[in-house]
């Protein structure tokens, strides 16, 4: 792992670089997946089933691509009673976090002048799940992305999920039963986010699409945008560690490789002003990846987006931090909230040395679907509030109108819309 000065006149170019990347517009993969969105959009189940068959090495139709009720109940059971233990704690501790969310109409009324205005929350009817489970499952993702749906009253919530025999991973299907999955199906990649845009006769259209997947996925939530909600487009992982030097080196070793070992184009960063602690913290990544079972992903990653970062201060580092806006930000120093609001931009904050990231990824309770990418200057963690839409409500009475009618009628000439302005007029005329 390198060491890289921000003295250095390379710096600013690599650190660019880590922040761009996985951001470049890919044609090829673009025109591939708008090809099976566009299918599946005009033939449904045929196209979903061809696609589903050809990638997922096994046949499906549309009467096997939903699990059953007897499916689902044989899956989880076959969970071990250690692990569903663990998944009903992190169900527990994430359905706490996200109850504090809940929000509740509110109104101003004036009874004198005779308004009232006010907002109606109103959870979505029917949002639809993509839970990562080819060749590894993630019960993780299907408990952050659903529990959330669950609090906030979501009617029904329909899970997305591929399989590689066409049987149902025990560990989807005991997190779905934990967060209240309606139904599941057995599908994924883009053909899977197209059905959910779309509908097909097998699988009902949904208002809104969450969750993490690959290339194919991220994209095809992209362009089925308009046609339905989406939570965000997910980027590669990463971490940036804030360190002093007060630490443990080998403990932020391992928070880096930890966020290495995603893929290859995941970004580990250390920034420190400490620049005997940067070398320990190299020394400790080299010890440790080579004990790492999947080191050649984290190898490479390490190698191309993968850096300590000596800084003149610890206010450059956080300058430095705010201008990544990282999904996942670690604040290993002596005082960590002393640093707390300086810190600007980043989906979750990790404070001290005893709060690694993975915590936050399985059972912490915040959410663990965050944005990425640079998105966290304006973007905000997964929750209840991303399964619930606002109406606005208003009444007026005469009197009121009579009030505001006339600057109404003004308001909508200024903008040449007569139109508008007679709405408004008329109706003055006729209470006169």
């Amino acid at each position: 792992m390198r060491i890289i000065r921000t003295s250095d006149p390379k710096f600013l170019g690599f650190f660019d670089q880590v922040r761009e990347r996985g951001r470049a517009f890919d044609p090829e993969l673009w025109a591939a997946v708008e090809t099976i969105v566009s299918d599946v959009a005009k033939r449904g189940d045929a196209a979903l089933c061809e696609y589903t068959s050809r990638w997922d090495g096994h046949s499906v139709t549309p009467a096997t691509l939903e699990a059953t009720a007897g499916e689902r109940r044989e899956a989880a059971g076959r969970v071990m009673a250690e692990d569903l233990a663990l998944l009903r704690l992190a169900a527990e501790r994430i359905s706490r976090f996200h109850e504090q969310q809940r929000q509740e109409d509110w109104s101003l009324a004036d009874e004198e002048e005779g308004v009232s205005l006010g907002q109606r929350l109103l959870p979505l009817e029917r949002v639809g799940i993509y839970a990562p489970g080819g060749t590894a499952a993630y019960p993780s993702t299907v408990l952050m992305t659903a529990i959330p749906a669950q609090i906030a009253g979501v009617r029904e919530i329909i899970l997305v999920s591929p399989s590689k025999d066409g049987s149902l991973s025990p560990l989807i299907a005991a997190a779905a039963e934990l967060s209240g999955v309606t139904r599941i199906f057995k599908i994924g990649g883009a053909q899977a986010i197209a059905a959910l845009a779309y509908g097909t006769a097998s699988i009902p259209r949904v208002d809104k699409i969450v969750g993490p997947g690959n290339a194919y996925v991220a994209t095809a939530k992209k362009m089925v945008f308009g046609q339905v909600a989406i939570d965000m487009i997910a980027g590669p992982s990463e971490v940036l560690i804030i360190a002093d030097g007060s630490g443990e080196p080998a403990f932020a070793a391992a928070d880096l490789l930890a966020q290495a070992e995603h893929d290859a184009l995941a970004s580990a960063l250390l920034l420190t002003p400490d620049e005997a602690f940067a070398k320990a913290v190299v020394t400790e990544v080299d010890r440790q990846l080579d004990t790492l079972t999947r080191r050649e992903i984290a190898s490479r990653s390490i190698t191309a987006y993968g850096a300590v970062i000596v800084t003149a201060d610890l206010t450059e580092a956080v300058e430095l931090a705010n201008r990544f806006s990282p999904e996942h930000l670690e604040v290993m120093v002596q005082e960590p909230r002393g640093l707390l609001p300086q810190l600007k931009n980043a989906g979750a904050i990790f404070l001290g040395n005893y709060t690694p990231e993975a915590l936050g990824d399985y059972l912490a309770g915040p959410n663990h679907v965050l944005p990425t990418a640079g998105t966290a200057r304006f973007a905000s963690p997964l929750g209840v509030y991303d399964y619930i839409k606002r109406t606005s409500v208003l009444e007026f009475s005469r009197e009121a109108l009579g009030r505001y009618g006339r600057q109404t009628g003004r308001f909508a000439a200024l903008e040449g819309l007569e139109g508008h302005g007679r709405s408004v007029l008329l109706r003055l005329k006729r209470g006169e």
